[in-house]
């Protein structure tokens, strides 16, 4: 059933704290008015997001982050009618700064608390509007591909809240196949951006790695990760250098076989299901390979595609914001009893 959004004047504070980036937005009516992230560079050095790390920097971030989200949107706290955090899935360290936090907001404020699953906060954030920007949002139902670090999933949306997930990978994600194959390189963390850079440069065929053969519309990139590294440990028996004289055909070729792995898919789960709307949300939708994939697969297959802008594909409050934003027009709201969750779908 369609939402109503009828309600007017509704201002959501939104908050994200899942991962190593805490985040904070205000979105007032489904328009963004400010949406604030405070990286952190400190786990670069360990080629990974040390969770203990991450949780102290987020208690140092998020009033800092919350305060300036308010001042850029130029409203006062009594302007605010509630407040969305990050439940889960994610670090459970980080999520108790951001859950602890959104807590002490909502009884200061006395305003309601609204949870929102992570996973839902990206589909969602193909739904944020922008002053003087005009994009078409999809129409239900959409098959959504969600691709990041830790999840990768084919998702059915049949509404704002009315999610099926009908595929997911079985063992890594694609954007943690990109960053341990870019470990294994030696590039720096996060290694897919990088990848993604050099392989403009490469030849995307070739070298050949092995593809899964999975039933149904899961994923699995474990294969994948093992063969490439086999492939540089053969090669470079042979020469030393290997990696470095090769490196941009090496990242062309990596990016397009997860591409295309993550495309045979998709195509068959629009086939399945009749779908002809399909869009694209997650870390991992940044990547120009899949983004060229989806509209050339939407020219040739007459599909209407959505791909989110690069700001809201990587962990932000505006998504945590506009999820808010829906379920507080369905009253769903929690108690100070609420706490989050490491590991859940939706």
């Amino acid at each position: 059933m369609q939402l109503s959004e009828s309600n007017m004047g509704i201002t959501i504070l939104g908050i994200e704290s899942s991962c190593d980036d805490t985040s904070a937005a205000i979105i007032r009516d489904k328009q963004l008015l400010s949406n604030y992230i405070a990286n952190q560079q400190v786990h670069e050095r360990y080629g990974g997001v040390v969770p203990e790390l991450a949780s102290r920097a987020h208690q140092q971030n998020i009033i800092p982050v919350v305060d300036a989200a308010i001042h850029e949107a130029g409203i006062e706290l009594n302007e605010i009618d509630a407040i969305a955090f990050t439940r889960g899935p994610g670090l459970l360290g980080s999520l108790l700064v951001g859950t602890s936090f959104a807590k002490g907001f909502a009884l200061a404020q006395n305003i309601p608390l609204i949870e929102v699953n992570h996973l839902q906060g990206h589909v969602l954030s193909l739904f944020i509007q922008e002053k003087g920007v005009q994009e078409g949002k999809p129409n239900f139902p959409f098959l959504c591909l969600l691709i990041s670090g830790g999840h990768t999933q084919l998702i059915v949306v049949r509404d704002y809240f009315d999610m099926e997930i009908v595929g997911t990978t079985i063992d890594d994600a694609a954007g943690e196949a990109f960053d341990k194959c870019a470990k294994v390189m030696g590039l720096p963390y996060p290694g897919g951006p990088i990848i993604d850079r050099m392989a403009q440069e490469g030849n995307p065929l070739s070298i050949k790695f092995s593809k899964p053969r999975i039933e149904g519309f899961n994923y699995s990139f474990s294969g994948l990760k093992t063969s490439f590294l086999y492939h540089l440990r053969d090669e470079k028996k042979k020469d030393p250098h290997y990696i470095e004289e090769h490196q941009a055909d090496l990242c062309a070729s990596l990016q397009h076989t997860i591409v295309e792995i993550l495309a045979e898919k998709l195509i068959q789960a629009a086939a399945h299901y009749g779908i002809r709307e399909i869009a694209l949300a997650g870390g991992v939708a940044a990547n120009s390979g899949i983004r060229k994939k989806l509209l050339d697969l939407a020219e040739e297959r007459s599909w209407k595609v959505h791909l989110p802008p690069h700001k809201y594909t990587t962990d932000n409050a505006a998504m945590i914001a506009i999820a808010g934003y829906y379920k507080y027009l369905h009253g769903e709201f929690v108690g100070q009893e609420v706490a989050p969750y490491a590991r859940s779908k939706f």
